[in-house]
C-alpha cells in the first residue's frame, strides 16, 4: 500500500529564496526552519524518502511560521503566492515522489482569501490549503474569515490546521514571555484545542455544512481530555455569571462533542503511539491520515518518518485500517487519484 505523508513540510528554492529576500536574516522558528538541509535541499529530501522504498510518498506544505509573523498582508499574499507555485511545479516534476500540495492561505489579507484558496484549487490543483490557528492573535471564527470557510466547505477540499505560538505569549500572567518553550510543547496543542473550539461554538459548521478540518499532531489535547470536552462542557455556563453561555451550547443543531468528532486528525505525535490510538478511538477509523511532520525531529527528516511508520505497523489495528490510514482516508478527503 502506498504511504502517503499528508502533513509534512518543504521550503521550495523559489519560496525560499523570496523569504530571504524579504526578511533579509532568519531568527527563531524561521533559523531553526532554515537550518535543517531536508527543508530546502530536494536532493536530501530525495535521499530521505528513498530510505522508506518507493511507496512512500509526501504532500507538500509550507513550514510555519505564518506570514503575518514577517510579511504585511500584500507580502503576505505574494509569498503564498510563490510557494503555491513552486510546490505545484514540484508536484508536476515529480509526480511519484509528490502527489499533491497543500496551498498556504494569508489570512492577514482577508480581501484575498476566497480568490486565491480559488487560484490554488481550481488552477493549480491544490488538494486543500493549509491556515494557522490564529492570526496574529486573532481567532478563526471572526467574521472576516467566514468567505473562506464557506468557499472551502462548497469547494469540498479540506483545511490543514496548523498550530501557532510563540515565546511571547507568557505561562504566567506576571511574565511577559514563555520559558523552556512551553509556548511550543504545551502551547501548540492547546493552540489546535482551543481553535477547535471556537469554531465548534461559533457555529461554523453549522453555516458551512461539510467543512473539513485536519488537525495537526493528533487533534491536539481534545482525544485526551473528551471527558472534559463532552460531558464537562455539558454543564458550559454553570461557571459563569457574566452571560449566558449556556444559550451558545443549546443554539448549536447538534451536541457539541459531535463537532469535535467531525474534526480528522493526523499522526504526526513525534513517536507517541497512544496519541495516534486516542485520535483513531475519538475521530474514527475514517478520520485519522497518516503524516510524519518532517524534517522536523532530530535527524533532520528520517527520524519521524521512521518512528511513525514503526508504530503504525506495529498498532493493534486490522491491514484494513492501517491501509486507510496509509492512503485510504487522504485520498477520500482530498479526492485525490492514485
Amino acid at each position: 500500500m502506498k504511504k502517503i505523508d499528508a502533513f509534512n513540510h518543504i521550503w521550495p528554492k523559489p519560496f525560499f529564496d523570496a523569504l530571504i529576500g524579504h526578511i533579509g536574516e532568519m531568527t527563531d522558528i524561521t533559523l531553526r526552519s532554515g537550518a535543517v538541509p531536508m527543508m530546502t535541499d530536494l536532493d536530501r529530501r530525495f535521499e530521505v524518502m528513498d530510505m522508506f522504498g518507493p511507496d512512500y510518498c509526501q504532500i507538500l506544505s509550507l513550514a510555519s511560521p505564518p506570514f503575518e509573523k514577517y510579511a504585511d498582508p500584500e507580502n503576505a499574499l505574494r509569498l503564498g503566492q510563490i510557494g503555491s507555485d513552486s510546490m505545484a511545479d514540484l508536484c508536476a516534476q515529480y509526480p511519484d515522489r509528490f502527489p499533491g500540495f497543500i496551498g498556504t492561505a494569508a489570512m492577514s489579507n482577508p480581501a484575498s482569501l476566497v480568490a486565491e484558496a480559488q487560484r490554488n484549487i481550481e488552477e493549480l490543483g491544490a488538494l486543500g490549503m493549509q491556515i494557522f490557528t490564529n492570526v496574529s492573535g486573532k481567532p478563526l471564527d471572526l467574521p472576516e474569515f467566514e468567505p473562506f470557510f464557506d468557499y472551502m466547505a462548497q469547494s469540498g477540499k479540506p483545511v490543514w490546521m496548523h498550530p501557532a505560538r510563540g515565546a511571547n505569549f507568557p505561562d504566567y500572567l506576571s511574565e511577559s514571555q514563555s520559558e523552556y518553550e512551553i509556548w511550543w510543547t504545551f502551547g501548540w496543542p492547546y493552540e489546535t484545542s482551543a481553535a477547535m473550539a471556537r469554531l465548534v461554538f461559533s457555529g461554523v459548521f453549522d453555516k458551512f455544512p461539510g467543512l473539513k478540518i485536519i488537525t495537526h499532531h493528533a487533534g491536539g489535547m481534545v482525544p485526551f481530555f473528551e471527558g472534559r470536552v463532552g460531558p464537562g462542557w455539558d454543564q458550559m455556563g454553570a461557571r459563569t455569571t457574566d452571560r449566558d453561555l449556556a444559550a451558545v451550547r443549546k443554539g448549536l443543531k447538534r451536541p457539541h462533542l459531535d463537532y469535535f468528532k467531525e474534526f480528522c486528525a493526523d499522526t504526526a505525535s513525534f513517536g507517541s503511539a497512544r496519541a495516534i490510538s486516542h485520535a483513531v478511538e475519538f475521530f474514527g477509523e475514517d478520520r485519522v491520515v497518516f503524516a510524519s511532520d518532517a524534517p522536523f525531529d532530530p535527524e533532520g527528516g528520517p527520524m519521524y518518518i521512521r518512528e511513525t511508520i514503526a508504530i503504525l505497523d506495529n498498532l493493534d489495528i486490522s491491514d484494513a485500517l492501517r491501509q486507510k490510514i496509509y492512503q485510504d482516508n487522504i485520498c477520500e478527503l482530498t479526492g485525490l487519484q492514485l
